[in-house]
């Protein structure tokens, strides 16, 4: 049967499908549009499982709030060129305002279904990596950030006063991790693990050196702590130096907001996303 050519467009219009691959579909199903479409499906879907093992390195975070309920999501694809794709842009939004709004704790099969309607039309694989919803109680104070590069995104909750000066400083906590990209929140976090794989590093690079080796064991011990509690304090974001403040760490920030206002603050809620990370 004759198969128009403006039939060809209409189903390549509606499926992101080729021309040639619109044209057969449209021949094997006698015409039927419908039953084309869902040809063109499956074969999408067959060639979506086959890329499932391709790196999906790139992609962008995006963050949604209403009230008191915020959502950050992970949205990975295997190039850059996806991610600042359109349609790719407008579902990250909308997986960010599903997760949000069914206050999603892990990734759903609406999710999925939602990346395979655009991974069949792009041909590239993609995944919803990691998702975080917050509830921000009462009395406390909000502020999310996204990097301009959108592969950074940081939530910060403060609990014990709902004061503006309050939310500024929790901003100010937003774009502190997005510039530092802490590993860990407090230094409790650290595996032990952790510390001691460190701890033989900081050993190795004092024996080589002969400053270091010569002095008396404690003084070396000393060393070694000493070590040891600047680099915790260089990856744990409570004892960082403050990004609008060096001589004063997060926690004291924290303090000295409290006093400012009269208020007891505490962290609540301190989210980092680090595209692939």
């Amino acid at each position: 049967m004759e198969i128009k050519a403006s039939d060809v467009k209409a189903l390549r219009d509606k499926t992101g499908a080729g021309m040639m691959e619109c044209k057969k579909a449209l021949v094997d199903s006698n015409g039927d549009a419908a039953a084309a479409e869902k040809l063109l499906k499956e074969k999408g879907l067959a060639a979506v499982a086959k890329r499932s093992d391709r790196a999906t390195g790139e992609g962008r975070v995006f963050i949604k709030q209403d009230g008191g309920r915020i959502a950050i999501v992970e949205v990975t694809c295997e190039t850059d060129f996806v991610a600042k794709n359109v349609d790719f842009i407008a579902l990250g939004e909308k997986l960010a305002e599903l997760t949000l709004a069914k206050g999603c704790t892990e990734v759903t099969q609406e999710h999925n279904d939602l990346l395979q309607e655009l991974a069949v039309k792009i041909r590239e694989n993609m995944a919803v990596r990691r998702l975080t919803v917050v509830d921000v109680p009462e009395n406390a104070a909000a502020s999310t950030y996204v990097h301009h590069n959108f592969k950074i995104g940081s939530v910060v909750v403060i609990k014990g006063s709902a004061d503006s000066k309050v939310k500024d400083f929790a901003h100010e906590c937003c774009l502190h991790l997005a510039a530092n990209t802490p590993s860990y929140i407090t230094k409790e976090e650290v595996p032990q693990s952790y510390i001691d794989e460190q701890t033989e590093i900081f050993k190795k690079q004092m024996a080589e050196d002969p400053k270091v080796s010569s002095k008396p064991e404690a003084v070396q011990e000393g060393i070694l702590k000493g070590k040891i509690g600047k680099h915790l304090s260089e990856i744990c974001f409570m004892d960082q130096m403050f990004i609008d403040d060096e001589k004063k760490s997060v926690s004291a920030k924290l303090a000295e907001m409290g006093k400012d206002v009269g208020a007891s603050l505490e962290f609540g809620s301190v989210v980092l996303y680090v595209l692939g990370k």
